[in-house]
């Protein structure tokens, strides 16, 4: 499949991880196995592209915090962060980063 790399990193149950520059921490997806959801995965390390759409919410469980959330795609190594994102890269699309030091694959 091809996932480890500068940019993703193969995660327990097929699973790949990319650091978010919106969150500032990693997200991750199914890409292979029984599990659903399934995202389609073009299987370039680089430059990937998954789809559909990625959907990622944070609740504070004490309710202290409001609620956070990152909605993108992931086109051609480009993050587009979709306008319903609650950080300040929402509507913005910018380069995938490589996995800062402390992600990647050792």
């Amino acid at each position: 499949m091809g996932t480890d790399g500068a940019k993703l990193r193969t995660l327990a149950g097929g699973q790949v991880g990319f650091f978010c520059p919106g969150c500032q921490s990693m997200h991750a997806i199914r890409v292979a196995g029984d599990r659903r959801p399934i995202w389609t995965y073009d299987g370039n390390a680089a430059a990937p592209t998954f789809a559909p759409s990625i959907l990622s919410t944070f609740r504070d469980p004490d309710g202290e915090l409001p609620d956070e959330i990152c909605h993108s795609f992931v086109r051609g190594g480009r993050i587009e962060f979709l306008s319903d994102s609650t950080h300040a890269l929402a509507g913005q699309t910018v380069p995938l980063p490589e996995l800062p030091p402390g992600y990647a694959a050792e």
